[in-house]
């Protein structure tokens, strides 16, 4: 990481900081002490940081980002451990509202073989089928495709 890119990240973790009420400016105002302590986290920690020496692990970024507001997404991309692209949301990983899988898909999310895909089509839609209608009974044996037809 870049002297700037960990000047960048600290200013924006101070100001978050300060807008939480933790005072890290006065020498005796212990909020150092208090986010390491509410965050669970060695103070030297935070301490490196606020002073630019080193980036925060993962874990540490991981208890103080509640803290702070932000998410853990936030801080490891600000960090310029991750990018957007690197870390999506879930959202932009959703398809259209409108989207409809067929069994096809769901064959392929389960990795099921392109030479098995009608097997396994056609054994889901067994199970998909409805069930017999109160009062109607199936014969012992008889298949659901076969009790319709």
């Amino acid at each position: 990481m870049s002297t700037q890119g960990l000047d960048e990240f600290a200013g924006w973790v101070e100001g978050l900081m300060r807008a939480r009420g933790y005072d890290i400016d006065s020498p005796r105002g212990g909020g150092k002490s208090r986010i390491a302590d509410e965050a669970g986290v060695h103070r030297a920690a935070v301490t490196r940081l606020l002073q630019r020496q080193s980036m925060p692990d993962l874990e540490t970024m991981r208890r103080i980002a509640p803290l702070l507001g932000v998410s853990v997404r936030d801080m490891l991309i600000r960090s310029g451990r991750v990018t957007p692209e690197e870390l999506p949301l879930a959202a932009d990983l959703l398809p259209p509202g409108d989207w409809q899988p067929t069994m096809e898909d769901f064959a392929r999310w389960l990795g099921v073989p392109d030479e098995r895909m009608d097997v396994f089509v056609k054994v889901v839609h067994q199970f998909l089928e409805p069930e017999p209608k109160a009062g109607e009974s199936r014969p012992v044996g008889e298949s659901r495709r076969a009790a319709q037809d």
